[in-house]
């Protein structure tokens, strides 16, 4: 495509600050805020570990987010987002598996919103049961697909149902706010049990670590807005927007979070069901209470499913035309949709509602690995700003005290990133490698196609090796028992 014609679309089909926020809502606000509070109790995290885990995760992911934005505005001309600044700070092969790490998360995302979707459905319908029997996969495959035609209309037609389906989903979750602050089925004396934990528990620290995955899979979607910004009316809309994003869903998740706690006890809490959110407010007000959160739970992933087909869409489509994946991905239909992009994207979703339904996998397994896999190309975006703070590059007209100001910003966004990278743990990161290795060779075609050089310094060839060891490895370990991916 030609830059004058880039130009001319955008200026037809550009997204607004209210569709940029949105997506970015849209995709963020998913399963995570109906799940997390009974995940994390399931995980062994209390009251005070809940707390210090929000805590981290509110100043690591705002530094992350402020990252972004500033990303956005000093470097308006990288488009791809994720991609583009792994890319432009570490060159082409690890700027591709920033591009195929955020692919995969994508699609294992979908793949969990929809066997959580038909497990809400499940409280009105039993036949769909937990959401990934028979019934519940053909029905979620119906669903994928749908998503697939509407976004092959186009992206702005698309994200504009989105904006409807996030001001709809919302609702749900401001009357369980509301609601239990108004009767005060809030209980301190809960609260205050849940808050230090049972006698011979985990640690402190790996209570906190066991929050970790919850919270950043609570998060993830809040750059939608960024890896999208190539189809904004305005740049400074998409930095505007993932702020907005991000302030908006941090004080949903934490007043969810607090208000739990003062409902149920940490054992309760950790036996409940999907989605944990619906039992809470059944506890607190009766049989209407969960029927209004799983009918929230059902806008909730429809919209969420929708913004991240568009995101999963999107992303190798900028790669394939930055020349890292292959070109056929570049491809668009008549309605500037990334229409190769789009269906393979939705063909891999479909194989893995298969797997979910052959080896019963449950919602938490593919949030765990999606968060898994979106950790590394955060990790880099954050390397890459902080790369730019100590050059300035971008930072010529700032004073000397605005350019510290970023300094700081980025090391604590990209120290948030190592520790997710720990919080994660050695058997998610092998997993984790299994789904980078095939990359490569998407890599390699691409290159072929352009006749260009590749694994051609000591660094890409490094994490080549290091990539195909740690799959080797995974493979070994899951051959004989010791791990299990799904």
């Amino acid at each position: 495509m030609t830059e004058n014609k880039v130009k001319n679309v955008q200026q037809t089909e550009g997204l607004g600050f209210l569709r940029l926020t949105a997506v970015a809502l849209g995709a963020t606000i998913g399963g995570g805020v109906f799940s997390l509070s009974g995940d994390m109790a399931a995980n062994g995290a209390n009251t005070a570990a809940v707390l210090a885990g929000w805590g981290i995760c509110g100043i690591g992911m705002l530094c992350l987010t402020l990252c972004f934005f500033e990303l956005n505005k000093r470097k308006p001309n990288l488009t791809g987002g994720i991609y583009s600044y792994a890319k432009e700070g570490f060159g082409d092969y690890i700027g591709f598996n920033s591009a195929w790490g955020y692919w995969i998360s994508a699609l294992l995302a979908n793949v969990s919103y929809a066997t959580l979707l038909f497990s809400a459905i499940g409280y009105f319908i039993p036949v769909f049961e937990q959401g990934n029997n028979l019934i519940s996969i053909i029905c979620a495959s119906i669903l994928i697909w749908i998503m697939n035609y509407m976004v092959s209309k186009g992206v702005k037609q698309a994200a504009g149902i989105n904006l409807v389906v996030t001001i709809s989903k919302i609702v749900p979750i401001l009357i369980f706010i509301i609601t239990v602050l108004f009767i005060k089925a809030f209980d301190p004396k809960i609260f205050m049990s849940n808050f230090w934990g049972e006698p011979g528990g985990p640690s402190f620290l790996e209570q906190i670590k066991a929050t970790m995955i919850t919270t950043v899979w609570s998060f993830i979607g809040v750059e939608g807005a960024v890896v999208i910004s190539g189809r904004a009316k305005k740049s400074s809309d998409v930095g505007k927007a993932t702020v907005s994003a991000f302030l908006g869903v941090l004080l949903i998740y934490l007043l969810v979070s607090i208000l739990s706690m003062g409902i149920m006890t940490r054992t309760e809490l950790a036996a409940l069901g999907n989605p944990p959110l619906a039992f809470i407010f059944e506890k607190a007000v009766g049989k209407w209470g969960a029927s209004i959160i799983n009918f929230g739970v059902i806008l909730s992933l429809a919209g969420a499913t929708l913004g991240y087909t568009i995101i999963a869409s999107e992303c190798p489509y900028i790669a394939a035309q930055n020349g890292v994946f292959s070109k056929a991905f570049a491809k668009e239909n008549k309605n500037h949709a990334p229409i190769n992009s789009l269906l393979l994207t939705n063909s891999i979703i479909q194989l893995f509602l298969i797997i979910t339904f052959f080896n019963a996998s449950t919602y938490q397994i593919f949030y765990t690995i999606s968060a898994g896999m979106i950790i590394p190309p955060y990790l880099l975006s954050a390397l890459y700003f902080l790369k730019i703070t100590i050059k300035k590059d971008g930072f010529e007209k700032d004073s000397s005290s605005d350019v510290l100001k970023n300094r700081i910003l980025a090391v604590l966004a990209t120290i948030y990133a190592f520790w997710l990278v720990y919080s994660t743990g050695w058997q998610s990161l092998l997993i984790m490698a299994i789904l980078y290795a095939p990359g490569t060779l998407v890599y390699i075609k691409g290159k072929r196609e352009q006749n260009k050089k590749y694994f051609d310094n000591s660094r890409d060839r490094i994490l080549l090796g290091l990539i195909i060891a740690l799959a080797v490895l995974s493979i070994i370990l899951i051959a004989n028992g010791t791990i299990h991916p799904f």
